[in-house]
């Protein structure tokens, strides 16, 4: 039996925007033309690439439902003249069939049921102007940030076969994202005759989740003895952010090929049969990036995508001289330009002379507007007001809060005034205890550093000044000042103030908010592994007497596996302690 020709394929890894079907649509399809003229009679584009990912209850809308089978439809002619190409496209699809809801109406309290598509988490095969087959996902996570069992149907539960079509001699098996984390899909696949694996993904990134999904393929490779294609989502949707760097594996389980991060690519490759696959027009083996480099491009395409995306024309941060800010600040210059970014120092009467000097320092080093704003009239107006309800009364962090909320005050007025949506710039350290005050620090449109741990906050500190940057004024060095980060953690509420009065060292807190709220120890095991009770007890009560300020704080970026968002739903009312 003869070898088959190889058929160039193209892995489009682009940056769809939920909703925006036409424009999704059109990305696809310019991807998929110029691979096509390339030689490319094979492209993968990304799991449901059509509507963006996650479209959420988007889906539970029939209207949502229609404009993406018409969508499909019209993406299937635009592509029509390009003479044998295959495009694997990922789009929501209601198979037909009808499935019953229950339904109250609390209007006459009877309950009543409607019938509501079933919706499938698809893949269709387009040639040839038209929708030549369609793939139904079969493994649905749900877990994380993943809610897909609240919408989806299993192809499995649908009894939907496997998909394999044929392309220049070798026969391609279409999986989507999950299935190849699973045997029985891609075993499935190769029993319909696939000899290639062609998974379409939206895989949200976590730190080291590259390497781990990497690891995750080439066992899938190995165990069915297969070429694996993984064609990767990237760009950020509100929490979540996409990394890319879609790849190709031979049957061994090796990298023969892999786009960057965090970018717009084409990943090409000649492929034959089950042979290893031949990158092609350049395409290479790119680095995986240390874990500060993806945590920080991470970051910087979340406030990219999150502003772009959503309109706003620029972005607001109230500077404070200390790290936190400064951090926020780096990435948003990175994420839009100084002429986007906008600072404002607001100085109170514990603001020290060298927090204001370090904030111009950097707002200079990185060319954005800067402006001061003392807050002390203000802040002694809203005590005047208070005095005689606060009579006999001792202060305490009531009056440290007030400056806070001076603050939150004109920074939303700025907002309001000018459009730029307000950073806010807490981290997770201070979100899971408390460590923040409500419509003060934390008034905002977008928490650009909710999922970074102060210690972490340092290390990415840390990377940045030692990349080589181009500063305003033409020199190239450090763009956040040394004392920036060597100065103890100081929120400047009283005389003499710092973080570790009212917290344990952020060394300590960080591993014991790790252990507890990101891998679920329990407190006995975290004592066991060498944590003072106190400090354990201490930390632990913080995160869960403080899950009502969590749930009124902007969304932020999820860069860890678990964040304070859509993979954290705690109850605010509740009695359990361990």
């Amino acid at each position: 039996m003869s070898e088959p020709d190889s058929v160039r394929v193209a892995l489009l890894q682009i940056n769809p925007t939920v909703g925006d079907l036409d424009g999704n649509a059109r990305r696809i399809a310019d991807a998929a033309r110029a691979a096509w003229r390339q030689g490319a009679r094979v492209a993968l584009a990304p799991e449901l690439g059509l509507c963006g990912y996650p479209p959420e209850d988007l889906l539970l809308r029939p209207a949502f439902l229609s404009a993406n089978a018409a969508a499909l439809e019209s993406l299937a002619r635009a592509l029509a003249d390009c003479d044998g190409l295959h495009l694997v496209v990922g789009h929501p699809w209601d198979g037909g069939a009808g499935r019953q809801a229950h339904v109250d109406h609390e209007d006459d309290l009877r309950s009543k049921s409607v019938s509501v598509p079933r919706v499938f988490n698809a893949a269709s095969v387009l040639a040839g102007g038209l929708v030549a087959a369609t793939y139904c996902k079969r493994e649905l996570p749900n877990y994380q940030v993943f809610d897909e069992r609240r919408y989806f149907v299993s192809g499995r539960d649908a009894g939907l076969a496997p998909v394999v079509f044929q392309a220049g001699g070798t026969r391609f098996g279409v999986l989507i994202c999950e299935d190849a984390w699973f045997d029985e899909p891609a075993q499935l696949a190769k029993g319909a005759g696939a000899e290639v694996l062609c998974v379409i993904n939206a895989s949200p990134f976590h730190l080291g989740k590259p390497a781990d999904r990497e690891a995750q393929m080439a066992h899938r490779a190995r165990t069915t003895g297969l070429p694996l294609l993984y064609a990767h989502m990237t760009g950020g949707q509100d929490e979540v952010v996409f990394d890319g760097g879609s790849f190709a594996l031979d049957a061994d389980g090796e990298v023969v090929a892999r786009a960057a991060l965090f970018e717009s690519a084409t990943l090409t490759l000649d492929v034959a049969g089950s042979r290893a696959p031949v990158p092609a027009h350049g395409s290479t083996v790119v680095p995986l990036p240390e874990l500060e480099a993806q945590g920080w491009a991470a970051l910087v395409t979340g406030v990219r995508d999150y502003i772009g995306k959503n309109g706003f024309p620029s972005v607001i941060i109230g500077l404070s001289g200390g790290i936190d800010s400064a951090l926020v600040l780096a990435i948003a210059v990175d994420a839009l330009g100084p002429d986007r970014v906008r600072t404002v120092m607001m100085q109170s009467p514990y603001t020290a002379d060298i927090s204001w000097i370090d904030a111009r320092d950097m707002a200079g080093r990185v060319g954005v507007r800067y402006d001061e704003i003392a807050i002390a009239p203000m802040f002694d107006a809203f005590r005047g007001a208070l005095a005689g309800q606060f009579a006999g009364l001792p202060e305490d962090t009531t009056e440290e809060n007030i400056q806070a909320r001076v603050r939150g005050t004109l920074l939303m007025a700025l907002s309001n005034k000018t459009g730029a949506i307000v950073l806010t710039t807490g981290n997770k350290s201070e979100m899971a205890t408390g460590y923040c005050t409500l419509y003060g620090d934390m008034a905002g449109g977008f928490a650009v550093i909710k999922d970074v741990a102060k210690t972490l906050v340092y290390r990415l500190a840390e990377w940045k000044n030692r990349q080589p940057t181009v500063r305003a004024d033409g020199s190239v060095g450090p763009v956040i000042p040394e004392r920036i980060i060597t100065r103890p953690p100081s929120a400047e509420l009283r005389p003499d103030q710092t973080d570790q009065d009212s917290l344990p060292p952020y060394k300590v807190l960080d591993a014991i908010l790790a252990a507890y709220m990101e891998e679920n120890v329990a407190i006995d095991d975290i004592v066991a592994a060498g944590f003072e009770r106190t400090d354990v007890e201490r930390v632990t009560r913080l995160i869960k007497v403080n899950e009502y300020k969590r749930r009124q704080s902007p969304v932020g970026i999820r860069i860890t596996h678990r964040g304070f968002g859509r993979d954290w739903r705690y109850p605010i009312t509740s009695r359990f302690r361990a």
